[in-house]
Order: structure tokens, then sequence, then C-alpha cells
């Protein structure tokens, strides 16, 4: 059957459909694809005009509200933040939000821009979901705080054969910059509608766990399932599980990026080692930015990282980093103040019993953000 497209907002029918994303129509010609819902229905141009798309259908379906439309292999004509984006992120960041996720990101332009609008603010997530986005994964990296393998408009924009060796990419690029890395959507799909997954989805789920990524996702499970609390335990459940099994600490470290030649990263880095070979309980840092706590947290440790910092931004932030559990206590006043401290702090969170070493990371002097320089080995 035949479908038109066009700029009138009046409700759609089986014959038109409403889209108010003027760009769109500038970028198709005959012949072109439009997938609609996450590739789910398929269409394919035949005409095309400034405010009208005709086209046949090629794969029906139902269609409702505020559903995405892709134009596979086509670069639009939009800048990663329009208007409303930006009016949105103004008031996203007058309530003090601690991570801004950018979506559609095309370059690392898309991604200097949105952080030159946060100026500090909070931190900076590139959703890679484009394939321009791949071309220059590097650059888009540098200038981002952490990425996302958002592989719902991945995988309509690539063959989807290609998602599971982008995301294994992806992911380890990221942990070698040590920056956070988010594996989201379709991991528990069939959750929006029964109370239990596939065996295949906990597979998906446990791959990403596997493969060290900091943080796994829930998309419509959550936000319009039948099942959003069975969804979450059932998610947890699988990371628990996956992080005992015997095999996990060798898939983990097989993937550890050699510390760079500065010494917070050698620090971080033997803090790891120091802990390991001693048992230690805990690994503890003091950090003021947050970037202790990224450098040990890259090291992949086996035992909590515990990031005592004076900043609630920063501990809210590192919230999301693997392995980090974030407490808000003032900086260090001297070495006994440090330790002391440090002891009772873990003490309290309960990772860490009377008697157990803990591994202490910090900068000298105290207070210094970058200035990490100082391991200390201490009994609780």
């Amino acid at each position: 059957e035949k479908i038109a497209l066009d700029m009138d907002d009046s409700p759609g029918s089986n014959q038109r459909i409403p889209l108010p994303n003027k760009e769109i129509f500038a970028a198709v010609a005959p012949g072109s694809v439009l997938l609609l819902d996450d590739g789910r229905l398929r269409l394919r141009v035949e005409a095309a005009t400034a405010g009208r798309i005709d086209a046949r259908i090629e794969t029906g379906g139902i269609l409702t509200g505020q559903k995405g439309v892709t134009l596979p292999g086509a670069r639009l004509p939009v800048p990663a933040l329009t208007e409303k984006d930006r009016a949105d992120l103004a008031c996203a960041l007058e309530l003090g939000v601690d991570w801004v996720a950018l979506s559609f990101v095309q370059a690392p332009e898309d991604v200097a821009a949105a952080r030159q609008l946060i100026d500090g603010r909070a931190a900076l997530m590139a959703k890679i979901e484009r394939p321009s986005a791949l071309d220059c994964l590097g650059e888009i990296l540098q200038q981002a705080d952490g990425l996302m393998v958002a592989r719902g408009d991945l995988g309509v924009e690539l063959p989807v054969q290609r998602i599971p060796g982008l995301q294994k990419r992806i992911t380890r690029m990221a942990r070698r910059a040590g920056k956070p890395v988010v594996v989201a959507t379709q991991m528990l799909e069939s959750m929006i509608s029964a109370p239990v997954p596939t065996r295949a989805e906990v597979s998906d789920v446990a791959i990403a766990v596997f493969e060290g990524a900091d943080a796994v996702m829930l998309s419509a499970e959550t936000a319009a399932g039948n099942y959003p609390l069975q969804s979450v335990a059932m998610m947890d459940k699988v990371a628990a599980q996956v992080e005992g099994e015997a095999t996990y600490p060798g898939i983990i470290h097989a993937q550890r990026a050699e510390p760079e030649a500065t010494e917070p990263d050698a620090i971080a880095a033997a803090a790891r080692s120091v802990a390991g070979t001693l048992a230690a309980a805990a690994i503890i840092c003091y950090t003021t930015s947050g970037s202790t706590g990224l450098r040990v947290a890259r090291e992949r440790p086996q035992m909590p990282i515990l990031a005592f910092t004076p900043r609630l931004a920063t501990a809210r932030r590192l919230a999301l980093v693997w392995g980090v559990r974030c407490l808000l206590t003032r900086d260090a006043r001297s070495f006994d103040d440090l330790a002391q401290r440090a002891c009772r702090l873990a003490l309290e969170t309960g990772c860490v019993k009377e008697g157990e070493r803990v591994v202490i990371t910090a900068g000298v002097p105290f207070g210094t953000p970058g200035a990490t320089n100082l391991l200390w080995v201490t009994r609780a």
C-alpha cells in the first residue's frame, strides 16, 4: 500500500502520517528508505517535495505517536543541538543534573558545542548511534566524558550483525581512555510485556558486564513496560551473577590498558597491584575532580573502590563509574587525619571489617585537584 507523510499536525491515519521534521523532506529522494519505530516499519520513497513524501509500505505494522524516523546512510543537515535542545539543556542544568547525554552525535564538533554550553556544570556523554560517529570515534571520545552504545538507532542505521563487534570496539576504546561506557537499548526487550526475559537477552546483558561496561541501561522496559521493577531486578541479578563467576576477573584484566606515564596513572596502577597482592578489602581514593576515581576504576580492581570527595557534584557523577562507591567528606588536613578518617568511613560502609587492610591514594598538598602522588597501606 501507499502512504503519505506531510507536515500537517492533524492526527494521522492509514493514508497519511504527520511528520514535523522539515529536514527529512529535504534529505530524501525517490528510492530512499525511511525506517520508523526502530526499523519495525519500512517505507520506500517514490516522490518527495518540500512538504510531502509519497512512499510505498515495504514492511507494515501499527505506528503510534512519538516514534523515531531514520534515514539509513543519510547525514541530515541538522546540528546535534536544536533550539529546543538548547532550551531543554538550560533547564536541565538549572535543575542540577549530573550527566547530559547528547543524541545523534555525528562529529566531535557536536560534542564540543554541547560542552561549551554545559560549561562544567554537568558531565557529558556522547551517544554513539550514527555511522558517521564511528569514523571519528577517537576524536569524539576526547571531547566527551563518556560514551553510550545506543544500539537502537545504531542497529537501524547499520546491519544488525555489525552491532556486537561495534559494541566491543566502543566499550574497549572507552575503557582504555578511562571514561565510563554505557550499553543501552533492547537489553531485556521482551520484559516490556513479559515478567521474565529470554535466555538470549540474559546473555546479552551478561556479555556487556563481561566486557567491563560501567553501566547497562534499560529503556522501554522501564519507561513504558508492564514489568519495570522486575526488569531492574533481573538486570541486577544478571550483573551480580557475572561478577561472581570464576572467569570474570581474567576476562576483565585481559582488556586492561597500560597506565599512562603520569604520577596519578602510576599510583592508580600500583594501588590495584598492591591491593591484589595484599588481598586488601578496598581501595580508598581521595578525589576532588573525580579523575583519581576514574583512573582507579580503569584498573578494574577486584575489591570495592571507595571514592572520598568534598564535592557533591563529583560524588554524583562518579556514581555511574564501574566499581565506585562515593562518600562525601571534607579534604584531609594531615596524614593522620587522612588515614583515620579513611578507615572510619570505610568501616561505616560495611565494605571493610576491622583489622582488614585498605590501600589509600591521595594527593599532597591535600585538596589539590589532579595531584595524586601518594599510596598508603594501613589496617582499618
